[in-house]
């Protein structure tokens, strides 16, 4: 198996040189970088995770963890999508991702005990809860760390814009004739079900239309079968609305399926609009006119301020409200 020894036997660069290539210091030379990548190539060199360590005195792990109520985790089509994008961007780097357990050995342990134990240079955390106690331990620690889905003033965080999303999906609601239109809103114990609902109130009382309490109605954790409950209720109404805006994807599918089991159709007689974008609903019948949030950004923006707060060894607080755009497809038409 080559060392690093063989690497800088090959090109004939000195050991240190050979070492600051393979942990991207920019004080090397192209034309040294590229015969020592060339050299590592060919020869299959693998430096071993402690040799790295001994020299870079970093672990080269970010730490990861989930916080949200419905359980759903990495198996939630926009928490994957942002954590496979932020992946991309820290293994340019050369950085592993752990996912957290609060489990070590048959002893129970935080999240952050969890961390500090495995020696992580920085915590990534998806979190859509407010004021969990958890959370709220790892942005105190001094670890680098950046929050994902939340604001927080003692993190970095990175967040969509929530409010101005449920005012564009309002605008063009109305802007199709509609003034009947409801809310299946998220849980308001989650930052984004917050912000959510705020950004509908104010969209309404922006335009002055007159809006029913019935017509917003809590669905859940952002879940399908949230959405089939909170659709339900809004069919209990003596006066229906013309339009549903959904604060999540699957809350607007499951509304959609209520509706159909109802032996009523989208759009002909309910517009919906969904919030997020995820992956399916680009396939389902009606296609669904939706918020998007940029998942792409997301990922890339939460990596760079974590990797910044690695590589100048100082936690930060930074706060990233990302733009989102309205998709419109087919689930929405003009009254």
């Amino acid at each position: 198996m080559a060392t690093i020894y063989d690497i800088a036997k090959k090109t004939g660069y000195s050991i240190t040189t050979v070492s600051k290539v393979l942990n991207n210091y920019t004080d090397v030379s192209d034309k040294a970088r590229k015969k020592v990548m060339d050299a590592v190539t060919e020869m299959g060199y693998f430096p071993s995770s402690s040799a790295r360590m001994l020299t870079t005195k970093k672990s080269w792990t970010i730490g990861v963890v989930f916080v949200e109520s419905a359980g759903i985790g990495m198996e939630h089509p926009f928490f994957s999508s942002v954590i496979e994008n932020f992946k991309k961007n820290v293994e340019r780097f050369g950085y592993d991702l752990l996912f957290a357990s609060n489990q070590i050995g048959n002893e129970a342990k935080t999240y952050l005990e969890h961390f500090r134990y495995r020696g992580v240079d920085g915590i990534v955390v998806v979190c859509s809860l407010l004021n969990d106690p958890e959370v709220e331990k790892l942005m105190k620690a001094d670890i680098p760390s950046v929050v994902i889905d939340l604001d927080s003033k003692g993190s970095s965080a990175v967040y969509s814009d929530n409010e101005y999303g449920s005012e564009l999906a309002v605008d063009y609601l109305v802007s199709l004739g509609h003034r009947s239109i409801a809310h299946i809103s998220g849980d308001q114990g989650l930052f984004v079900g917050v912000q959510r609902l705020k950004g509908f109130k104010d969209a309404i009382q922006k335009l002055n239309l007159s809006i029913s309490d019935e017509y917003i109605v809590d669905g859940g954790f952002f879940t399908y079968e949230g959405g089939q409950r909170a659709m339900e209720a809004l069919l209990r109404n003596r006066v229906r609305p013309t339009a549903v805006y959904a604060a999540g994807d699957l809350m607007a599918l499951g509304a959609i399926d209520t509706i159909r089991k109802h032996g009523l159709s989208v759009p002909e007689d309910f517009s919906i609009v969904g919030f997020d974008d995820i992956q399916m609903i680009r396939y389902t019948a009606p296609a669904l006119t939706t918020i998007r949030q940029n998942t792409d950004l997301i990922g890339k923006t939460a990596a760079n301020l974590l990797l910044d707060q690695i590589n100048e060894n100082e936690k930060q607080s930074l706060s990233v409200k990302i733009p989102v755009t309205l998709i419109e497809r087919d689930s929405c038409r003009k009254i």
